[in-house]
């Protein structure tokens, strides 16, 4: 039996407040005006710490059969830790956190070692990582049942991977750990999202760029 779908919409560094409802606001009618299912599907979305307080608020308020994830967690619990958000503080809006992207590591250092802390923090507070890996070598910290495979030459190139190796790693993958959904990321969009879903050891797509349309991450969900 296949895995229950995930579509992850990770807004990185953008939208405001008013950006946020109005993304929602659309997605929203376009959803019921495609009719499209979503029993087998579970959408998440991952707005910047500034907004997710508020996209929570609104999606209740529209009803909308969305989850939510942040886009990083303090390695350390509350305290003297200034500017850092921790995982007491995330769960009171989402359910999920994205850990160990290729940009965070890239720009801003991010080690194993500082990743392996993160995911610790993220269960220790009930939080689910999405945990990002650039190859199938990529170590995969112990209690991860998510995993986001985003090979950094497609990362916001416009090149991705091609499903078939795409679909190579996550079989690696799920062999060495014990993982129950490994997601492809990296250059995702509506006309080439099928090719991903249909590889059989694929379990969903953690989307950049495409997810800040809203009708463009509908078109995804739909072609998914």
């Amino acid at each position: 039996m296949r895995n229950l779908e995930l579509l992850v919409a990770n807004w990185k560094s953008n939208k405001t407040i008013d950006e946020t409802e109005t993304w929602l606001h659309d997605f929203s009618e376009g959803l019921n005006k495609a009719s499209i299912g979503l029993e087998d599907r579970r959408i998440i979305v991952a707005p910047p710490f500034t907004s997710l307080e508020h996209a929570r608020y609104c999606a209740g308020n529209l009803k909308l059969a969305i989850e939510f994830a942040a886009q990083d967690i303090s390695p350390f619990i509350e305290g003297a830790y200034t500017g850092a958000v921790n995982g007491k503080q995330i769960k009171e809006f989402a359910n999920y956190v994205i850990i160990g992207h290729s940009e965070r590591r890239r720009e801003f250092g991010e080690t194993d070692e500082m990743l392996e802390k993160k995911v610790a923090m993220a269960l220790h507070f009930g939080l689910t990582p999405i945990f990002c890996i650039q190859n199938e070598n990529t170590p995969v910290p112990q209690g991860i049942k998510i995993v986001a495979y985003e090979p950094p030459s497609a990362i916001g190139t416009g090149n991705p991977d091609t499903p078939e190796n795409a679909n190579n790693v996550a079989i690696k993958v799920k062999d060495r750990y014990d993982i129950t959904h490994v997601l492809y990321g990296g250059s995702v969009t509506g006309q080439n999202v099928a090719s991903f879903m249909q590889m059989p050891s694929i379990d969903g797509v953690l989307v950049g760029g495409a997810s800040l349309d809203p009708l463009k991450f509908l078109e995804i969900i739909k072609n998914a």
